[in-house]
């Protein structure tokens, strides 16, 4: 795929072209992290945005995974809030979309997913990673995590990444370059 970029300093045009994402190895390492981040959403995310107590005995699987985690590391998570609801289910059922139409596009090299990248980090690093962050590092007793350096583990790449695709797609046609 290619693109005519005009030049308006000489009004002409030149042909500008795609990178194949075997030459962009960030974009390949994005393919990875997000494909994780759609099975990690409909594993997490929906079991707290459907607002389904995670207990020990519970029959699925989904809040089962989840009560261990929650009831080791994350007392906030298994309180489940109501905007934390919000946001969990905001991850699992928007985000998601994303995470699909994203991995098209860092394959196929469509451009066009500049602008959907910055509003999706920009959201995700504002409206998830702030508030949960906060809570659970300078929360009060019961809400912060009991083990940092798990909960950081588990949930830093959902801010580091998305920070990273903040900067990959800083300028346009962001799959005419390697980074």
């Amino acid at each position: 795929m290619f693109y005519i970029v005009t030049s308006p300093a000489a009004g002409s045009a030149t042909r500008t072209t795609n990178l194949p994402i075997t030459q962009r190895p960030i974009d390949f390492l994005f393919l990875v992290v997000f494909a994780v981040f759609i099975v990690t959403s409909i594993i997490s995310d929906s079991v707290e945005g459907l607002g389904l107590d995670q207990v020990a005995d519970s029959p699925n699987i989904l809040v089962r995974w989840n009560f261990w985690y929650a009831s080791n590391f994350d007392p906030l998570y298994q309180a489940h809030p109501l905007w934390l609801r919000f946001i969990s289910g905001t991850s699992a059922f928007v985000y998601i979309v994303f995470y699909v139409v994203l991995l098209f596009a860092l394959v196929r090299g469509w451009n066009w997913i500049q602008l959907p990248s910055v509003i999706y980090a920009t959201m995700i690093i504002a409206l998830t990673g702030i508030p949960i962050f906060g809570v659970e590092l300078f929360g009060p007793a019961g809400q912060a995590t009991p083990n940092v350096g798990v909960f950081l583990a588990f949930n830093l790449p959902y801010i580091v990444f998305p920070l990273l695709l903040l900067i990959r797609m800083r300028k346009p046609l962001p799959f005419t370059r390697r980074w």
